[in-house]
């Protein structure tokens, strides 16, 4: 973390730094990385790990335009996360205070897949590889299911 991040690191904006970092520890395993408080206990900047993947996040700044999905009446980004077993997640998740938008569900390209919210109004595709399946297939079930078949 610190310096070397991957090309693409998402960074969420919180209404409550502190509360999201135990949020993300408790739902999805996130492991802390650097941390910048301000004097006043504000988190201006956490990095943290899920899996292989890093965020980062902060706390809103609405002077230098910087708000919270909450404050914007939430946001049209949704966070993919892939996991090992989805239901015991968005289980986690729910009952570290998210709430579950769709459950998880069987879908036609492979994935045993559901949505949630987190308090802090961020939405996540959480998902458990059913079937690894090439993009043909993936292609000839959507057309089926479609009726383009």
């Amino acid at each position: 973390m610190g310096t070397a991040t991957p090309s693409v690191t998402p960074y969420l904006t919180v209404a409550d730094g502190r509360a999201a970092l135990a949020f993300y520890a408790e739902a999805f395993g996130a492991r802390p990385g650097l941390r910048l408080d301000d004097p006043a206990g504000k988190v201006v900047h956490a990095e943290m790990r899920i899996g292989e993947a890093i965020l980062m996040l902060a706390e809103p700044y609405p002077e230098m335009g910087i708000s919270d999905p909450r404050a914007l009446g939430g946001s049209p980004v949704t966070i993919a996360l892939m996991v090992e077993d989805v239901d015991a997640t968005v289980a986690r998740a729910a009952a570290a205070g998210a709430r579950v938008l769709r459950p998880p569900t069987d879908e036609f390209y492979g994935h045993r897949a559901a949505r949630i919210e987190d308090p802090f109004g961020h939405a996540w595709y959480l998902a458990s590889v059913r079937e690894a399946l090439n993009d043909a297939e993936i292609l000839r079930r959507w057309q089926a299911m479609v009726g383009q078949a």
